[in-house]
């Protein structure tokens, strides 16, 4: 099978480029978030490519005036890889690596925009994400992320917006496998999805961008953490050896507070304070737009929105959020403050944080 793909040299193996090796689960996907100044207005972006399944699904989402307001399109791909558009949804690669735009074209729903990414750094490599479940490969995926500045305009019910220098975020490309579609026949004995501890804190400071995450298990060892600072002068500082703590919400398994401990005399506080976004609406854990889903051979498009009570602990669909926070490096005798995001999905226990069961609450 041929694509226009295959007029690049681009080629890893000896197939077409449609083909992306043998796992069902194989997928390649875009991610972005920016934000205004003060946190008051918010909107993420996503796009993935499912070439086994034959899918290409794409969200965006915009939260102003408190209600979470979600564009979601799906199509199936003829296993084209280069055709990065669906619906009303489209990327445009400006300059490699540097620059990209997101095109959100009028529709029947209430969002439109035109959104320019400039990143402030080359992006950043995480360690490969390599998880089994049992014998089974739960997840096996690279991912870079960029910080940036945002420009352009976005409109809500024909109220524009628009987007100056002022408007920050972050984005990130992965691919590998990582489960996608429609659920497994047989899921291996261990399950799918008993346990999983996720946090990612992507800052911007006025010179330079913070990232950290951590994948831990039940007892809170890590299977994948990373600290980087990138200075926008382009130097990158890693570290291997982080630590952290978290303050919860009562009676929830929502963040208050977080500490870490980066090594080096460096050490950051991230505290959430702005509007909770569910991503959900880019697809995440939805049970009818999730990733890689099958709608049919016609394209389809649809829209909803979530009020701020609807975005409170406890609905399924708010269980993995990303909330705004403000932000406080310390670098050895310098303070720097910024903005940012933290993403947080906790399912299973965590010994260090004191969770328990399945989804049962913070203490």
């Amino acid at each position: 099978m041929l694509t226009k793909g295959d007029d690049y040299p681009l080629h890893q193996t000896s197939e077409p480029i449609a083909f992306a090796g043998t796992d069902r689960n194989f997928y390649d996907r875009y991610f972005f978030n920016g934000y205004s100044a003060d946190g008051s207005v918010f909107f993420a972006a996503a796009m993935g490519f499912y070439p086994q399944l034959g899918i290409i699904d794409a969200s965006f989402c915009v939260i102003v005036d408190g209600v979470q307001h979600n564009l979601r399109a799906s199509r199936r791909s003829g296993g084209e890889r280069l055709d990065l558009s669906v619906g009303p949804i489209a990327i445009h690669i400006d300059a490699p690596l540097e620059v990209v735009t997101l095109r959100i074209a009028p529709n029947d729903g209430p969002l439109a925009a035109e959104l320019t990414f400039t990143g402030r750094h080359f992006p950043v490599e995480e360690p490969r994400f390599i998880r089994r479940n049992g014998t089974r490969l739960f997840m096996d995926y690279t991912r870079m992320t960029q910080s940036g500045r945002w420009s352009g305009w976005l409109s809500v019910d024909g109220t524009r917006i628009d987007v100056d220098a002022g408007w920050a975020g972050t984005r990130d490309r992965s691919w590998g496998v990582r489960p996608v579609g429609a659920s497994e026949p047989q899921p291996p004995p261990e399950g799918n999805f008993s346990q999983f501890f996720w946090l990612w804190t992507p800052c911007n400071f006025g010179d330079r961008s913070l990232f950290f995450h951590s994948n831990d298990d039940g007892a809170g060892s890590p299977w994948n953490r990373r600290a980087v600072i990138a200075s926008d002068a382009g130097a990158e500082t890693h570290f291997d050896a982080a630590t952290f703590a978290v303050e919860w919400q009562s009676g929830t398994r929502r963040v208050t507070k977080l500490t870490a401990d980066l090594g080096g005399d460096r050490r950051l506080r991230l505290t959430p304070s702005g509007p909770v976004f569910a991503m959900s609406g880019l697809g995440y854990t939805h049970p009818v737009w999730g990733h890689g889903f099958d709608h049919g051979p016609e394209p389809a498009v649809a829209h909803d929105h979530l009020t701020e009570a609807e975005r409170d602990w406890g609905n399924p669909l708010a269980m993995h959020i990303q909330a705004f926070t403000t932000a406080e490096l310390v670098d050895g005798g310098a303070t720097h403050r910024g903005v940012g995001m933290l993403e947080q999905l906790f399912v299973g226990p965590h010994t260090p944080s004191g969770l328990t069961g399945l989804m049962d609450p913070a203490a």
